[in-house]
């Protein structure tokens, strides 16, 4: 695990491929560096990650807008530990999206509870279509009906975590 006082730092480019990692993250994820740099940044998705708060971070940061969210991802020896990341373009100076760059924090228990919960509704919601992009659309759908009925937002929902 990680520490309270560290961040996981990556980055990658325009299609996910990692370009840089920290100490941090190759020690918390169990990957050597050589083993990440030039890997997608899937590599750690963890199969509990519901795809559709994944298409929601990346709709929002290839859009050119950052986004906080609470992920699990998988250590290289099938072992799982949550961040709170926050994820964001890279511009160069034409103002264009040239990258990708997250800084993840460790959460707190309550935030990966509430989490959890609502990640394995999402995830149940996914498996009951066999069509992938059918069950992330109709998760995508339960999500936004889920922030709805709390009459908040997603990044207010996050936050409030």
């Amino acid at each position: 695990m990680f520490h309270q006082d560290e961040i996981i730092v990556s980055k990658t480019d325009l299609k996910g491929i990692i370009t840089y990692a920290n100490d941090v993250f190759l020690r918390v994820s169990g990957y050597a560096e050589a083993e990440l740099l030039g890997r997608p940044h899937n590599i750690v998705r963890h199969p509990d990650m519901p795809r559709c708060v994944y298409k929601l971070l990346w709709d929002r940061i290839q859009g050119g807008g950052e986004i906080f969210a609470y992920v699990v991802n998988r250590a290289k020896n099938g072992d799982h530990y949550w961040v709170f990341a926050h994820v964001t373009p890279v511009f160069d100076a034409s103002r264009n999206i040239a990258g990708f760059h997250s800084s993840r924090r460790l959460p707190p228990r309550s935030a990966v509870q509430a989490a959890e919960g609502l990640y394995g509704l999402l995830r149940t919601e996914e498996a009951k279509h066999a069509d992938r992009n059918a069950g992330m659309a109709a998760a995508s759908s339960l999500l936004g009906s889920i922030l709805r009925d709390k009459g908040t937002t997603y990044d207010e929902f996050v936050l409030s975590l």
